[in-house]
């Protein structure tokens, strides 16, 4: 695949004219924590419960725009991105087909059900192979990639801007760490009128293959684990990926399972928001590196957690 270059400020700013109206722009506040300068950007609460909604709505909106609407959207996703392409679809009257791991949880699964879209679940493998060629031979229809598209990143782009509309200082934002679709959004944005401010990936250590791709200076493959924190944590940079994420983002903050269940509780008993693992990756990173880091925006990027995890978490446990 073609590698992909750091998206224009223009088009970012055409995105959020694109999206306006099918997205919220969302809050950004204190984290009720002693200590650290943490502010919280609220992407749980977007209608799907995630960012996902931006970069699927740039995404179709744009592909509508040229006159050739398709009569099916594909995707692969572990459940965020498939709710965002689900619901714009259904905006737009196309049919949605969502190719998922046979993990995904279903709480996610659900969603995309109860949004119209038609699950095709396969084993992770199959799934990853979906992700790294860009393309599922069993259903024909206009292929949405969950990371490398740069409409999707465009419209990930559009969280960077709402952060400086609504904070003029701030030193750095932590970023969860899938694919690398929000986070190079996010720092398209943000330096290209802020360009001293740092963006950070945030991994957890069960699988942080950005980690050890910048440890190795190129792209690598790692082994990860199963864990609550589904929605980041794949095998490996996307080689596409990798000039961008590499050039526009600070580097890795890596945190323990541990720590991100204390965030997710954390989140709830101060500041009474739901967070799903990726989001309160993301928390926990600001925490444990705060010193580093300076007065910090953490993306709570989802908030859709199973409910019998969110108890255990909540009880003092980790998943």
């Amino acid at each position: 695949m073609k590698p992909l270059a750091p998206i224009p400020l223009a088009e970012i700013e055409a995105a959020a004219r694109r999206i306006d109206g099918l997205v919220q722009k969302t809050p950004l506040v204190p984290l009720n924590l002693e200590g650290p300068d943490i502010l919280l950007k609220l992407e749980n609460l977007q209608p799907i419960g995630s960012f996902k909604l931006r970069g699927a709505g740039n995404a179709l909106l744009s592909q509508s725009e040229t006159g050739t609407t398709p009569e099916t959207v594909i995707t692969a996703s572990a459940g965020n991105m498939a709710q965002g392409v689900a619901w714009s679809a259904r905006s737009l009257g196309i049919r949605c087909k969502v190719v998922v791991p046979e993990h995904a949880p279903a709480t996610k699964l659900a969603a995309i059900n109860r949004l119209g879209g038609e699950v095709i679940s396969v084993s992770f493998e199959e799934w990853w192979n979906v992700i790294v060629t860009h393309r599922y031979d069993g259903a024909d229809g206009y292929f949405v990639h969950p990371v490398a598209d740069p409409r999707v990143i465009a419209g990930n782009g559009t969280i960077g801007l709402e952060i400086l509309e609504s904070c003029p200082d701030f030193d750095s934002v932590v970023v969860p760490y899938g694919g690398g679709g929000l986070s190079s959004g996010i720092a398209s944005a943000v330096r290209a009128r802020r360009p001293e401010v740092k963006v950070y990936a945030a991994e957890v250590e069960t699988a942080a293959p950005f980690a050890a791709s910048l440890a190795s200076g190129k792209p690598v493959s790692v082994e990860r684990a199963q864990t609550f924190v589904d929605g980041i944590g794949g095998k490996s940079v996307l080689p596409e990926m990798w000039p961008l994420v590499s050039s526009l983002l600070a580097g890795s903050l890596v945190v323990s399972l541990a720590e991100v269940a204390e965030a997710i509780r954390l989140l709830a008993t101060r500041n009474r928001i739901v967070a799903e693992g990726a989001g309160g990756a993301a928390v926990a990173a600001a925490i444990r590196y705060s010193e580093q880091l300076g007065k910090t925006v953490a993306i709570v990027s989802g908030g859709n957690i199973e409910t019998g995890i969110l108890v255990e978490i909540l009880s003092g446990g980790v998943p």
